[in-house]
């Protein structure tokens, strides 16, 4: 199962309801934020630890995401806007979390804040999704890149058989046009992640 899957999973209809009743939305277009937010979140994470320095941010700040988060998405989601969840969106998406959330909120409808509200409830539950499959699957900092890499070849190929849109989303997060936004937050590198 793909770590999309599992998070897709994670988030049933009781965290659905939540997140709505948070947001002030419909399950309509909460969800159709999530299947947005999700993709776009694993692959500003792949695109990051696609470097040695990325990468091993991730690994040092996974230390700090035991997975519980997904054993209580509840209580995860509380976290989320103005608590960790910002700090790490902050780190993630760097000075593209505006265009990320406008982004997203042309392809759903939903207004650009509540979709940053919504990224910044998500992002801890991703965290733990990664530092769970860490634990599970024994990875170092090159495996959690690998894993990455992987899960967001997959997003891309559903991508661009399904929405031309989180194709644009995925493209956006690269500053430079190179292929990577990896090299892009290296002047962030001392606080990527884990340090707060």
């Amino acid at each position: 199962m793909s770590l999309l899957d599992q998070l897709t999973q994670s988030l049933g209809p009781n965290a659905l309801q939540q997140i709505s009743q948070k947001l002030g939305t419909d399950s309509g277009a909460t969800n159709s934020a999530i299947s947005a937010a999700l993709p776009v979140l694993l692959g500003a994470l792949a695109s990051n630890a696609s470097t040695s320095i990325g990468a091993n941010a991730l690994n040092t700040a996974l230390d700090q995401h035991d997975g519980s988060a997904l054993d209580d998405v509840s209580n995860a989601l509380n976290q989320g806007h103005g608590g960790i969840g910002d700090r790490i969106l902050s780190h993630v998406l760097g000075n593209k979390q505006p265009a990320v959330a406008t982004g997203i909120g042309s392809a759903t409808g939903l207004d650009a804040s509540k979709v940053t509200s919504l990224l910044a409830m998500l992002a801890p539950i991703v965290m733990g999704a990664l530092g769970n499959a860490k634990r599970t699957n024994g990875l170092d900092a090159g495996g959690l890149a690998s894993m990455l890499g992987q899960e967001r070849q997959h997003i891309n190929a559903n991508a661009s058989a399904n929405t031309g849109g989180l194709t644009g989303l995925l493209g956006m997060l690269d500053r430079n046009n190179d292929g990577s936004v990896a090299d892009d937050v290296l002047g962030m590198a001392g606080k990527l992640f884990g340090k707060r």
